[in-house]
């Protein structure tokens, strides 16, 4: 069978891997000169099953509503008139309800666990080597208050099968001893052991290449203009280098999704948050974090990669735009320089901003579109790294008709009605 992946970032070759591996033809069509090059390129890298609390909370609304009037908000709201927007609004303010909450928190902590176990067994399969660090992920809490108000939704993560313990100061720098000289600044937190971090881009990459000398087809550089499709089935691709034909067609296409969707009458209902990142050097610095930090208050992230330090922070709803400034980054390294004074050379930076294609509940959407031979891998926010190998498995197998071994429900397009 001759299956065409659309997207080559970390969610479209995993699913050309898992493809590929059951013996059929797949093709890759990327609109770059290389995998990785988008969302994938400098993602904040930490796996972390323990960030899988949805958005779509009952103190989101009023979160939103504060960024407005704040200089420099974790979260950044911007209003916008899109009718496509609107829409997908109303369905997140729809989320926010307690009940559909812990539900859709519980879904995404599924496909987050399972996730990083079948990255370590592709690690090993494939013998990818991307900077991995499985050394856990703490996440810490500056005030007790935040400690008290938010500590529930980690209690519910640990009912669940999330291996927590929750840590005070002392315990948080004995885990992560670059925080001995600030641990005063510190409440508490949580730590996951089995979180990690590892560079997106390096697997990415390594992941093609190894497809590559397996026979997988790349077509670099075809940006991907519409779909044609009729009697309910896509019949081919249509790109800027030419049409790309195939039995079957899977989409991992990120934030371009919806746009590529409507195109033969597929309404995808996800939305482009912009995150920004930055790496760093560590160069001859001492008092870099081995393990994955989350700063809960700001929402700053802090993973450990080779001889680079990544930190990423705030979230804001921009539409398509990818611009950043240098200010933009100024609350990510009031953080970073507050924890980790001597974590790396700061005055180094190579900054990023990325689209994540977010559900308005929280969950990918996987599986079967509403054409016969059009399957989704899509919608995973700003979890696709970890969340990349257990969503393209249970995709491979709904491909090719086997039940998948990660429970589907609340996972598929057909939850939207």
């Amino acid at each position: 069978m001759k299956i065409v992946i659309m997207g080559g970032g970390v969610i479209g070759v995993t699913t050309a891997w898992y493809l590929q591996r059951e013996g059929h033809e797949v093709t890759v069509i990327e609109r770059n000169e290389a995998c990785g090059l988008e969302t994938s390129f400098q993602n904040g890298a930490l796996l972390a099953p323990g960030h899988s609390q949805a958005w779509a909370s009952p103190g989101a609304f009023k979160t939103l509503i504060k960024s407005l009037f704040q200089d420099d908000p974790a979260l950044r709201f911007r209003p916008s008139v899109d009718p496509r927007f609107l829409a997908w609004n109303l369905k997140f303010l729809a989320n926010c309800t307690a009940p559909r909450y812990r539900a859709n928190t519980l879904r995404i902590l599924r496909v987050m666990m399972r996730g990083v176990d079948k990255l370590r067994e592709l690690r090993e399969e494939a013998d990818i080597a991307y900077d991995a660090n499985d050394d856990g992920i703490l996440y810490l809490f500056r005030r007790q208050h935040s400690l008290d108000t938010y500590g529930s939704s980690w209690t519910l993560l640990a009912e669940h099968g999330l291996e927590l313990e929750q840590v005070d100061r002392d315990r948080c720098a004995e885990i992560e001893p670059a925080l001995g000289a600030t641990r005063d600044k510190i409440a508490g937190g949580f730590f996951s052991p089995n979180d990690g971090a590892g560079d997106a881009l390096i697997f990415t990459q390594n992941m093609a290449q190894r497809l590559i000398e397996k026979g997988a087809e790349f077509r670099y550089g075809a940006t991907i203009r519409s779909l044609k499709a009729s009697g309910g089935r896509v019949e081919v691709v249509v790109t800027d280098k030419g049409e790309v034909k195939g039995d079957v067609y899977v989409m991992a296409l990120g934030p371009e999704a919806p746009a590529i969707g409507r195109t033969i009458g597929l309404s995808l209902p996800i939305w482009p948050i912009k995150g920004y990142t930055v790496s760093v050097p560590i160069g001859d610095h001492k008092g870099v974090p081995r393990t994955g930090i989350i700063e809960e208050d700001n929402l700053v992230a802090f993973a450990h990669l080779g001889d680079r330090l990544r930190v990423g922070g705030k979230a804001e709803f921009a539409g398509y735009d990818k611009t950043y400034k240098d200010k933009d980054f100024r609350g990510v390294f009031k953080v970073a320089r507050d924890l980790f004074p001597d974590g790396a050379d700061y005055d180094k930076p190579e900054y990023y901003a990325c689209l994540r294609p977010v559900t308005p509940d929280g969950p990918p959407i996987l599986g079967r579109s509403r054409h016969d031979n059009l399957f989704l891998n899509v919608g995973h926010g700003a979890a696709g790294w970890t969340e990349a190998c257990s969503c393209a498995e249970a995709v491979a197998d709904i491909v090719l008709g086997r039940t998948p071994e990660m429970d589907m429900e609340g996972l598929e397009l057909s939850r939207y009605g």
